[in-house]
Parts: C-alpha cells; sequence; structure tokens
C-alpha cells in the first residue's frame, strides 16, 4: 500500500529541488560554482530524507510509487555535500536493484556520482561536463570500450546517445570561461564536505 503523505513530501521536495534549479539557470547564475541557495535546498532535502530513511528505510516503489521512488533518488544524487549518506544509499539501490525491487539505473547514476567526487573513472558515462572543446562530454570512464555493456546491463542506452541528448541540451553561453578555476573549485569542495582526503 502507499504511504501517500510520504510520497506527497518527496514529490514536493523534487519538485522545489527542480523549480529552484530552472529559476537560477535562467539569468545563468547556476552555472558559477554551486549557488547557494541551490545547495542549501540540497543540504535541506538530503537532511530530511535521512532522516526518512533512518526511521523507515528507503522509500521503495511499493511504498511511495514510482514517481515517489524516483523524487527519493534525485534528492540523494543531489545531495553531493552528504558523502557518508550518498554511500550508504548506494549500498541499498545496489541491493534494491538486484533483488528487482529498484530500477537498477538508479544506483548506476549514483555510484557515477560517488566515484566523480571521489576523483575516480565513472562506469556507466552518467557524469558530464564541458570539455576542453566547449562540449558537454562524459567525465572520464573506467574502461570506455566496456561501457556501452555496463550501460545495456542497468537498462540505459548507448552512450553516444547520451552524449548528443546533453549537447543537444546544454545552453553553450554557460559555459565557464574559466576551466582550470572551475575543476579546482570542485576538487576544493570535494575535499571539504569529505569525497577526498
Amino acid at each position: 500500500m502507499i504511504d501517500e503523505a510520504l510520497r506527497d513530501r518527496l514529490l514536493g521536495m523534487a519538485e522545489t529541488d527542480l523549480a529552484t534549479r530552472a529559476r537560477l539557470a535562467e539569468d545563468g547564475s547556476l552555472f558559477d560554482g554551486y549557488h547557494p541557495e541551490m545547495r542549501a535546498v540540497h543540504e535541506r532535502h538530503a537532511d530530511a530524507l535521512a532522516q526518512l530513511v533512518a526511521e523507515g528505510g528507503w522509500p521503495t516503489e511499493e511504498r511511495v510509487g514510482v514517481d515517489g521512488a524516483e523524487a527519493a533518488w534525485l534528492i540523494v544524487q543531489h545531495a553531493i555535500s552528504r558523502p557518508a549518506f550518498c554511500r550508504e544509499v548506494l549500498i541499498e539501490l545496489k541491493r534494491l536493484g538486484e533483488a528487482g525491487e529498484a530500477p537498477r539505473w538508479q544506483a548506476a547514476y549514483l555510484e557515477d556520482r560517488i566515484r566523480v567526487f571521489e576523483g575516480r573513472p565513472q562506469l556507466y558515462g552518467t557524469s558530464f561536463d564541458w570539455d576542453e572543446e566547449g562540449q558537454m562530454s562524459p567525465k572520464p570512464i573506467e574502461r570506455p570500450e566496456r561501457v556501452d555493456e555496463r550501460r545495456q546491463g542497468v537498462g540505459l542506452g548507448p552512450l553516444k546517445d547520451a552524449i548528443a541528448h546533453h549537447r543537444k541540451e546544454s545552453a553553450p553561453e554557460f559555459r565557464p570561461a574559466d576551466m582550470d578555476g572551475r575543476r579546482r573549485e570542485i576538487e576544493a569542495f570535494a575535499r571539504a564536505v569529505g569525497w577526498r582526503p
């Protein structure tokens, strides 16, 4: 039976997240470092979800519906200043995926997010950023010759399709002028919040 109150709470958090992102993207301020307002939304929602998980376990599709479970995944995917929580959820999402209780792509995206923040190559090619030629491209991938095989195993299409989609959706005017500075800022953030020693 669906817990409608919990589902509504998760959907509300996801809606706030996406609406804040859209508003900040519209004026370009979203792309100038980790916007303080966006970070505040992410952290508030991450802490709320962590409390919900501590009290009742991960909100599965059976418990909160497909959309509610996807909203919970979105919240943890954006919980980038909470490394321990992300790692804990990854273990659970992998377990649920293997049991057929969660889509396997959710753990794949989260694992790539974690690996990138830890400074390691991703597995599935789901994490993108601007490259040196000014195009949106996947961040480094471990054994890239096997990436489509891994993607297929978690229900994702070929990487070339994801690249085409990201490049179509990205706005070149928001590409950071100082990519080296951006990389230094991301690394400093990753160290400050505990992704890297």
